[in-house]
């Protein structure tokens, strides 16, 4: 255990390491359950943090850069003396996995920073202990909380008493992208935290797309109880993981595909129809140091209706970014040159805006806050 950061030991209980996707980068894979069967996470503290959030697990990966392999012994100071962490939240039917090389990228491009990508709401190895849960449970509000509470369980935030600063950097897509909206401000002090979403699908106004997305919800709910729709599913599932994962990279589109297999139908479904009943007096609108790309041909998140909401929520003109792309558009498909070339362009501004946010809140820490 680290003399200096004996409240994240957690970092050396993970239960698989390895070489990163990006060269010069290390990955380590974390379940809250192992952590608490270890006695690196208090078990009163996890136990409750799973019961107050519905889940039988959560899982998470840690990305950092290095020149050499860590040794055990110097892995939880590696990962505790930094700057901050950006923590990657991915959208429907997805998992951490989408996130490809996005978060080797932002790390190598700042050392003193760390990804933490995790599996959410039900998805990936991250599970609703209710294979049907209940709509309050599994939308974008609850999904922000549960990441809250997470976040102050693993202790990333500043410690009281700790003399280095650090910023918790939130990038989402998609339902992820939604989730930072529901972001409580009063939780964080000033210039903690930054967000970043993706494509948000936040459908406040979009009655369109609402309709759609709890018709399609409840459609995928009724599949698992009537086994005789099987049928229906095999054209359900095709066209959902097209429209999803439309100019993303083949990868990205077999995560999205195998997703929808492995995760319980009531789930999906709950989930598809919590974002078609969304609400927005829960929006704190606070946007100072939080920024939004949309993409131009984004087939699940209108472009004109979100234009439309954020302007109703006075969010600032210059904190959007609209992007030639899909709802992907920062994953490298490869279904047109054009795709391609757009897409990897995306990603390095997304690169860029991430550490750019980052950089302008380590600035405000510092400074502190300026009246007049």
């Amino acid at each position: 255990m680290s003399a200096l950061n004996p409240h994240m030991a957690w970092v050396g209980g993970y239960f698989r390491r390895d070489e990163g996707l990006v060269a010069g980068t290390y990955i380590a894979e974390y379940r809250l359950t192992d952590l608490m069967n270890k006695g690196l996470i208090d078990k009163r503290d996890g136990a409750k943090f799973l019961a107050e959030s519905g889940l039988t697990d959560f899982y998470w990966e840690v990305t950092w850069p290095e020149d050499f392999d860590t040794p055990d012994d110097f892995l939880v100071d590696r990962i505790a003396n930094v700057d901050g962490y950006a923590v990657f939240v991915h959208g429907w039917t997805g998992n951490h996995l989408i996130w490809e090389e996005l978060p080797g990228m932002v790390v190598l491009e700042n050392r003193q920073l760390v990804g933490i990508s995790v599996d959410h709401n039900g998805f990936g190895l991250t599970l609703f202990e209710n294979q049907s849960p209940a709509l309050d449970a599994c939308n974008p509000p609850a999904a922000m909380k549960t990441i809250q509470r997470w976040i102050d369980l693993i202790k990333i935030r500043r410690q009281p008493g700790g003399g280095r600063q650090k910023v918790i950097n939130f990038i989402g897509h998609s339902m992820g992208g939604a989730t930072l909206f529901y972001l409580n401000p009063i939780l964080w002090s000033f210039g903690e935290v930054t967000r970043y979403a993706l494509a948000p699908a936040l459908l406040l106004e979009d009655e369109m797309h609402k309709a759609f997305y709890t018709t399609l919800g409840l459609g995928i709910g009724i599949l698992q109880r009537i086994p005789v729709l099987e049928i229906v599913e095999r054209f359900v599932k095709p066209a959902m993981v097209r429209t999803l994962a439309s100019g993303a990279s083949p990868d990205v589109k077999k995560i999205h595909s195998q997703q929808y297999e492995d995760t319980p139908r009531g789930i999906t479904g709950a989930t598809f129809m919590a974002m078609g009943r969304l609400k927005n007096y829960e929006i704190a609108r606070d946007w100072d140091l939080f920024r939004v790309m949309l993409g131009h041909r984004d087939p699940l998140v209108g472009l004109i209706d979100m234009m439309d909401l954020l302007g109703e929520l006075e969010f600032p003109a210059g904190h959007v970014r609209v992007v030639p792309g899909t709802h992907y558009m920062f994953s490298v498909g490869h279904e047109t040159p054009m795709n391609a070339y757009q897409h990897a362009q995306n990603r390095e501004l997304v690169v860029k805006d991430i550490l750019s946010v980052h950089s302008d809140a380590m600035n405000r820490q510092k400074k502190g806050y300026l009246v007049g």
